[in-house]
């Protein structure tokens, strides 16, 4: 089965599904607003390119929460089935997706707090989680539906003692739910925990979002796509990695980037973008660690459209600078609410080949177009 990395259009939000070789499917946050006349009906989309099990139930085999923001877990409470698959109706039509094993942060184990709110929907993630971390105490690593993964280590030492369900910073994972994969690892950068007191202070709900780069390959090659995919996290969590990862910049490689918190200038700068407008300045490090591109990458904007006007998210000037990384890379620049047009956005779905990352939908000479009008519009200022 050729593996394919599916972006939906689901405005300022992020909902990403990774198709690997062997059928498998991952899930990376979700965003499902009412459809109506300017809200596709991604719901609709992602079930069509679901698998049912024995029972009749749709499934993802994994589902990543980067962190626990409404637009990155819109939608959980009502279409996904969150508690033990012994309570899901056996009259009727199934409705509910079966999450097979959550991938998490160790977010669940914090308190709310002024820093760290919680929507209805990521407080029924957080305790599905909880349920599955326990049950895994009981027993020992569960069936479908019962599986978890915990992304990082806790501050506080929440996971000291759960051994293989918790996967460290820099460490990789190989098997998705259960089962091995021999063309597929995602690499576990972020969250990482403070290093000093500092630390502590900057590492809020968004710098704290999942980092992962994910390895998919398709017959003998393992790497052929490498999808870099960050969540909300923001400057300072980008300039740690630049640090840390500089002497090794492969780590950080990409032919697709799914740019991170929608396109925002937070990610790129400590500068407001509205109140600076031309004078605010690209941390260099960040820039970095955001540019390390293959030959040909694609960068993705999974947000609203970009205007010229003082958002943020999405940013004009974000914009500028990640068509400049895909210029130096004679690579692309795609906005999600854009493809193929404003006016009817559909999902964007990447094929892996062992050549690299292809686009799956026909391809024109537009993007590059658009990258070559965007960068005359005005000087980039790397503030180097």
């Amino acid at each position: 089965m050729t593996p394919q990395i599916t972006f939906f259009p689901v405005g300022n939000g992020d909902m990403t599904l990774i198709r690997l070789s062997s059928g498998r499917k991952i899930l990376i946050d979700v965003n499902i607003r009412q459809p109506g006349d300017d809200v596709r009906d991604v719901l609709k989309d992602l079930r069509e390119m679901l698998d049912e099990d024995a029972e009749g139930r749709p499934y993802v085999d994994v589902m990543v929460l980067s962190h626990p923001d409404q637009d990155h877990c819109r939608g959980l409470r009502e279409h996904f089935h969150m508690s033990p698959l012994s309570d899901y109706p056996t009259t009727g039509t199934p409705s509910k997706i079966v999450v097979r094993e959550m991938w998490s942060s160790p977010l669940i184990f914090r308190r709310a707090s002024k820093y760290h709110t919680l929507c209805d929907d990521a407080k029924a993630w957080n305790t599905e989680a909880k349920r599955r971390v326990r049950l895994f105490e009981e027993e020992g690593m569960g069936e479908d539906g019962d599986r978890v993964l915990i992304l990082g280590e806790d501050a506080d030492g929440k996971t000291d003692n759960l051994g293989q369900i918790v996967i460290k910073t820099d460490s990789t994972v190989t098997r998705v739910a259960g089962h091995a994969e021999t063309n597929f690892s995602a690499l576990l950068l972020a969250p990482m925990n403070a290093d000093n007191e500092e630390d502590a202070e900057k590492l809020s709900k968004n710098e704290s979002s999942v980092i992962m780069n994910y390895s998919i390959g398709t017959g003998a090659k393992s790497d052929a796509v490498k999808f870099l995919s960050g969540g909300d996290a923001e400057v300072y969590i980008w300039e740690k990695q630049w640090k840390r990862h500089k002497n090794k910049p492969h780590v950080l490689q990409y032919d697709l980037l799914s740019t991170p918190h929608h396109c925002s200038w937070h990610t790129l700068s400590y500068d407001s973008w509205s109140e600076k407008k031309e004078g605010a300045k690209v941390s260099p490090d960040a820039r970095d660690a955001l540019s390390q591109t293959r030959p040909g990458a694609y960068l993705v904007a999974s947000s609203c459209p970009i205007k010229d006007d003082d958002n943020d998210p999405p940013c004009i000037r974000a914009k500028r600078e990640y068509v400049a990384i895909a210029k130096d890379a004679s690579g692309t620049f795609i906005n999600t609410s854009t493809h193929p047009n404003e006016k009817k956005p559909e999902p964007m779905t990447f094929e892996v080949t062992s050549g690299g990352v292809k686009a799956k939908w026909k391809t024109s000479v537009e993007p590059r177009a658009a990258v070559a009008s965007v960068l005359a519009t005005k000087p980039l200022s790397h503030g180097r």
